[in-house]
């Protein structure tokens, strides 16, 4: 059940933690890119939000830095913990897959795949340029 902060109630509290109302969005994700630096408008373009949603929520991280921070801090170290112990459970795992040879024939696949993500790279480094001019 979410609970509705009274003073911002465009910042709910729910299983996730504090969320922005009406979208899967919580103020971590927003933190996230807040950490890196980046500007509100492409924040709010990354998740789709609207102009009143995006202020709220750097309305309420402002307000409330100390508690947003504490919270921040623990999504952060639980994450760590998951990430670590997964990969402990499959690094046999990963060493088998790293160490099996591409298969034959898949070269030209593989060259696509780079080719594909070296024009999503440009294209993520065009848009995050036009937002910061």
């Amino acid at each position: 059940m979410a609970m509705v902060s009274p003073e911002h109630p465009s910042i709910i509290r729910t299983e996730r933690g504090l969320s922005i109302s009406g979208s899967r969005i919580t103020l971590y994700d927003v933190m996230d890119y807040l950490k890196a630096q980046y500007p509100p408008k492409f924040i709010r373009d990354s998740f789709n939000l609207t102009d009143g949603q995006i202020h709220a929520a750097l309305t309420y991280i402002e307000r409330h830095p100390t508690e947003v921070e504490a919270e921040y801090e623990e999504i952060l170290k639980t994450a760590a913990e998951n990430r670590q112990y997964w990969e402990d459970r499959n690094r046999e795992r990963f060493a088998r897959i790293a160490a099996t040879p591409p298969r034959p024939g898949d070269e030209a696949v593989r060259a696509k795949l780079r080719e594909q993500r070296a024009q999503r790279a440009a294209k993520k480094q065009r848009s995050f340029e036009l937002i910061t001019t």
